[in-house]
């Protein structure tokens, strides 16, 4: 059984104008340990998606499962066995690295005890045993991130939810959080669901792409195999398949940005 499925889920806006259907019917699923990628133009409703599977947004329709709890009956079950790394982050600047991630444990329901060694044990599996005692706030980008990704694994979700995670970040620490992510898939068997607009990205690190537009799901597939039937062959760029799909392109940056 997928440890994640949506069925006809729908998302309907009221708006001076009238009824706006920013999610018309979308059908996914995730498997245990899959890393599944979700793409789409702008406005395409991938950002709707994301939050109303971490129950951020109510659905207009449709039903959805998360690691067996029902997005609708039980939006509490559905937190507890989900992580979820915004694109904006979530520390408080004006905490240590180790304070928030103890304030993260005990939100969680963790004990005193545990919560101390669940932040020691993610600092030194990201990299942030050095940084316990700085403030959030002098972080670099990378460094965040690395915090962020702590943050929303402090419980062991069953599904870690990331939206658009290496915008900004330097090519070093981009390839860090891909080793990161693939590490958590492979070694605990966490199904990452991702949304990014770097299309070398979804077609480094997903397993599965799901491209949406307009609302609905207009293909599902491997990277391979989209570019095999999109774009003529399996070794075509994703841009081409994806623009063949959509006749858009994704966002107004296809790549990610270089240091300098």
């Amino acid at each position: 059984m997928p440890v994640l499925s949506a069925s006809g889920l729908t998302r309907t806006f009221t708006t001076k104008h009238g009824p706006v259907d920013a999610v018309r019917g979308i059908d996914l699923t995730a498997e245990r340990g899959e890393i599944l990628g979700l793409l789409g133009p702008n406005g395409a409703g991938k950002t709707t998606t994301l939050r109303m599977l971490t129950t951020l947004l109510a659905p207009t329709g449709g039903t959805a499962t998360v690691a067996g709890h029902d997005l609708a009956r039980d939006p509490v079950g559905v937190r507890r066995v989900t992580g979820y790394v915004a694109q904006s982050g979530g520390a408080d600047p004006a905490l240590s690295v180790r304070e928030e991630l103890l304030t993260q444990a005990r939100l969680y329901r963790l004990t005193a005890r545990q919560a101390v060694l669940r932040a020691e044990e993610l600092a030194a599996d990201l990299g942030l045993t050095e940084l316990l005692e700085r403030r959030t706030a002098a972080l670099s980008g990378g460094q965040r991130r690395r915090l962020d990704l702590a943050m929303g694994l402090v419980h062991r979700p069953a599904v870690l939810f990331l939206d658009e995670p290496t915008t900004g970040l330097d090519p070093g620490s981009r390839a860090g959080l891909w080793d990161l992510v693939r590490r958590l898939r492979d070694t605990h068997g966490t199904t990452v669901f991702l949304t990014t607009h770097y299309l070398d990205e979804a077609d480094a690190l997903a397993d599965r792409l799901v491209v949406v537009d307009r609302g609905r799901v207009v293909a599902d597939d491997t990277p391979g195999a989209l570019k095999q039937a999109h774009a003529g062959s399996a070794d075509a760029s994703l841009q081409d398949a994806f623009l063949a799909l959509t006749g858009r392109g994704p966002a107004p940056q296809e790549t990610a940005p270089v240091a300098v």
